[in-house]
């Protein structure tokens, strides 16, 4: 994929991809048993995408994810911030 492709992402979302890189890459090696690694990937989601995460969604998620430890990428996050 080139450059453009991403400029043209970045025009369309607003959203970094240098931020979302950094982000995915953080992911890799994260632990998602640990509440508080959970909610720094939440909290993080959210200023990327600039939403405010509601503290009874955000709670729903780690306890979500917690319980799971399963490892998660980018897209399943940003899809659990997008439910209403």
């Amino acid at each position: 994929m080139d450059n453009q492709f991403f400029k043209n992402i970045e025009k369309k979302t607003g959203v970094n991809m240098r931020d979302v890189f950094e982000l995915a890459n953080s992911l890799q090696n994260a632990n998602f048993k640990d509440e508080k690694t959970v909610r720094h990937v939440i909290h993080r989601v959210a200023q990327i995408a600039n939403r405010k995460v509601p503290k009874e969604l955000e709670d729903q998620i780690v306890k979500t994810i917690v319980q799971s430890g399963k490892q998660l990428d980018f897209n399943t996050i940003a899809d659990m911030l997008g439910k209403k």
